[in-house]
């Protein structure tokens, strides 16, 4: 048995659904002018940039969507799978801080903390995907967005979470995949990335949001709606009224994306949070901002659709027992709910900043996380009368050959970031932040790159110097190739 948690039943999920469809109806959705006339052709009513889309239409268009799909690691093999209860994880995305190891205080993220923290996700095996996680200060802001991606590809062979914060970069970050995967169609086979697309709460597809969810379609790339209802502030203060409003999002941005291509995968998620009345602040560690991504997921699997969800992240500013705590718990509830891709590894500060450290140290939480969901199975034709019958009432199970055989299956060893009282070589006691440190050193020593073939390096890098020219770009900061120095 694996063991689930929902918070939904069935008569609340089908009321959710049911004002979801009727919000997108009366009110409607605002949409951009650049799918206006998509929607009109469909028959949907758009007046001053409203949307009034039909309940019936939408749930024509939901059908349409894939209950699963994969993405793939640059060998071709698939790696993710967004689908059923399989879960994934990766790192938060676009932090512009980074928290200081040393100094223990957060300063503006550049190119070779992205690198380092792209090189530690790499080693550990909790993390299935990467993600552009940082934004990097030392590179022109108008190139960012591919910028990241191209470190990424360039250090990893894991898929990536990846998203464009404009309309017009996204084509060259889809011109950037390509390069690597080996031309258009085998990005469309085999895709190497999904992209985060958000609307604005409430009930709005801007002009960018709606162009990426269009393009996206018809690239045949996957697409990851994100929604923000913030409860109490841009959302309903009820939860319940939250998860419709998340659910309204998403159905009306599944039903731009469908039309422009029916078919193309689109994953129903979100980073849904409360609004705290007392300081203003969006805590993305609250139980209660656990509690809307789970019933956001619960909806989206109703329907059928893969999923999506920010956890795993701290409010505090440093790595203390506060971070971890909010981490950790909502590392195992989204992993007790089945969501596919849950990402925010790492981040703390409200996700203003990302640690490399806090990053090895949800890896642990992460491990202890899909442990739980593997459940408790029986071994062996009896469960403990057999173990019983060769100790009697010794109780020495310690020299049975069944304890030799299963303990490894039955327990999970973590790092020795976790302290379970093993000797340390030089006698001294540090405590998890100096474990984390020491582990990310260790992790960032083992890494190894695997390089692409010669030829797509090449391409790659012309690439980067043809679009960063213009920017005034100089050098490839992060790639520490001298072939192409």
């Amino acid at each position: 048995m694996r063991p689930k948690l929902e918070l939904l039943d069935k008569p609340l999920i089908e009321r959710i659904l049911d004002e979801a469809f009727q919000l997108i109806e009366d009110p409607g959705v605002r949409v951009a002018p650049y799918v206006e006339d998509l929607l009109r052709a469909a028959g949907i009513t758009v007046k001053e940039g409203v949307a009034h889309i039909p309940e019936v239409l939408a749930r024509r268009l939901l059908d349409l969507v894939p209950r699963g799909f994969c993405l793939y690691d640059r060998l071709g093999k698939p790696a993710v799978h967004y689908s059923g209860d399989t879960v994934h994880f990766d790192p938060g995305s676009s932090c512009l801080n980074i928290l200081d190891p040393e100094a223990q205080q957060p300063r503006p993220a550049m190119s070779a903390d992205l690198v380092r923290l792209v090189q530690v996700a790499e080693m550990l095996p909790q993390f299935a995907a990467q993600s552009t996680a940082m934004v990097c200060n030392d590179i022109p802001p108008e190139i960012g967005d591919w910028y990241r991606l191209l470190l990424v590809l360039w250090y990893s062979e894991k898929p990536v979470v990846t998203g464009a914060f404009s309309a017009s970069s996204l084509h060259t970050l889809i011109d950037l995949l390509a390069i690597e995967s080996g031309g258009r169609e085998t990005l469309r086979r085999n895709p190497r990335a999904i992209f985060d697309v958000c609307p604005s709460p409430p009930l709005n597809w801007s002009e960018f949001a709606s162009q990426n969810l269009v393009d996206l379609a018809r690239a045949g790339v996957p697409a990851e709606i994100v929604s923000m209802p913030l409860a109490g502030a841009t959302a309903p203060v009820t939860l319940a009224g939250s998860v419709v409003q998340h659910a309204a999002e998403c159905i009306s941005g599944i039903t731009i994306h469908q039309l422009a291509q029916p078919g193309s995968p689109i994953v129903w998620g979100g980073a849904p949070a409360i609004f705290d009345m007392r300081s203003g602040k969006t805590p993305m560690g609250a139980i209660e901002t656990a509690m809307l991504d789970l019933a956001c997921s619960q909806v989206g699997k109703y329907l059928g659709l893969p999923t999506h969800a920010y956890l795993v992240a701290g409010d505090g500013r440093f790595v203390d027992a506060q971070v971890e705590m909010e981490s950790g718990m909502s590392a195992a509830l989204g992993a007790l709910a089945g969501i596919n891709m849950i990402s925010g590894a790492g981040m703390l500060d409200f996700l203003a900043c990302h640690s490399i450290e806090k990053l090895v140290i949800d890896a642990e939480a992460i491990a202890s996380a899909q442990r739980l969901i593997e459940g408790i199975q029986p071994h062996g034709v009896s469960l403990a009368v057999d173990m019983f019958a060769q100790t009697g009432l010794q109780g020495d199970f310690l020299r049975l050959k069944e304890t030799r055989a299963l303990f490894r299956k039955e327990q999970h060893f973590p790092s020795a970031i976790i302290d379970r009282g093993l000797p340390v070589p030089d006698g001294t006691s540090p405590d998890i932040l100096q474990r984390a440190r020491h582990r990310v050193d260790e992790l960032v020593a083992a890494y190894e790159r695997h390089p692409l073939p010669l030829e797509a390096e090449r391409e790659l890098i012309a690439f980067a110097q043809r679009e960063g020219k213009p920017t005034g770009l100089e050098g490839l900061p992060g790639i520490l190739n001298p072939a192409f120095a």
